[in-house]
């Protein structure tokens, strides 16, 4: 069997179509079907069910599918132990690390790698959860950052985790907003003007429901997909918003944040693909993550209490 060809495979079982796998992999949808018409006849068993124009893996194929996975982090980690062994840790490892991440834990992390494993190569990827969980699947990235709080697709039994911090959900308002001092109750803020992240990204659908559990409606006037413009936004005056304290921790901008009254924190989590052994390259990465000595300790389950994102749909 051609591991391209069973790379194909499982990346239709996470993205679902031919289609979104010709675009992942910059080809086209008949290329992608020859493709795996040919692991059909390598097989010898039926991998996909045809009905019109759309196909679906068959049983034989959703295991092979699985398996593939499998198969193929096993081939990167023997490449991987070939290359350095006997040596330290090497070769290229792809961390997907949401926005407010990248400069509060990706990039010491990797700093202080370059120092320690010179042969190291981490490429950054910025990747939100809903981005970052089928490029981990699909092994388009090693390792993730992300939430185990992103309701709308939940991690699965297929990952390995890793927490690493909590986050709590700060309120952030301009400089010179009249709102007295202390914890934010929501509803006091229903008549003002929001700026919310893009649709159907994890702080646009928590921050609607959020404001929904206040029993209002926020009226969005902007949406960013940076925090810093959104930062930059409420700076002037224009807007107030819901960020995690990552996105506003060392932030030049000036601004005001405040707690919420019913507080909402986050869980910070490295995810890998679970089932081969993990790579030692891999392993310092996690290491460096976890080991950071600024994130703030993390909460035993037990005293977590309502201080998590509630669930349901946006």
């Amino acid at each position: 069997m051609n591991p391209w060809r069973l790379r194909l495979l499982s990346q239709l079982d996470t993205l679902g179509t031919v289609r979104a796998v010709a675009q992942a992999g910059h080809l086209s949808p008949s290329s992608v079907s020859q493709q795996l018409a040919v692991l059909e006849a390598e097989t010898g068993t039926e991998l996909l069910e045809r009905t019109g124009r759309r196909v679906r893996l068959t049983s034989a194929g959703l295991i092979l599918a699985q398996r593939a996975r499998a198969i193929l982090d096993h081939m990167d980690s023997v490449e991987s132990e070939l290359r350095g062994f006997g040596e330290e840790p090497s070769g290229l490892v792809r961390l997907g690390v949401f926005q407010s991440a990248i400069h509060t834990l990706a990039v010491p992390a990797v700093t202080r790698l370059a120092t320690a494993h010179p042969h190291l190569d981490v490429e950054i990827l910025e990747l939100e959860p809903h981005a970052s969980m089928p490029a981990l699947r699909m092994a388009d990235a090693d390792i993730i950052i992300t939430t185990t709080d992103f309701d709308e697709l939940p991690l699965g039994p297929d990952l390995d985790l890793v927490p690493l911090a909590e986050d709590p959900v700060l309120l952030v308002l301009p400089p010179d907003h009249p709102a007295g001092r202390g914890p934010a109750d929501l509803a006091a803020f229903a008549h003002e003007a929001w700026a919310f992240d893009m649709p159907q990204s994890y702080m646009a659908n928590l921050a609607r429901r959020l404001c929904r559990q206040a029993r209002f409606e926020p009226r969005v006037v902007c949406r960013f997909s940076n925090y810093m413009m959104a930062l930059q936004h409420v700076e002037a005056g224009l807007s107030i918003t819901l960020l995690p304290a990552l996105a506003v921790a060392h932030s030049r901008y000036d601004v005001t944040t405040r707690e919420l009254a019913t507080p909402v924190t986050r869980t910070i989590t490295a995810a890998v693909r679970r089932g081969t052994p993990t790579r030692a390259a891999v392993r310092v990465v996690l290491d460096a993550l976890r080991h950071d000595p600024t994130l703030p300790p993390l909460t035993p389950p037990s005293d977590r209490g309502a201080a998590t994102p509630p669930s349901g749909t946006p």
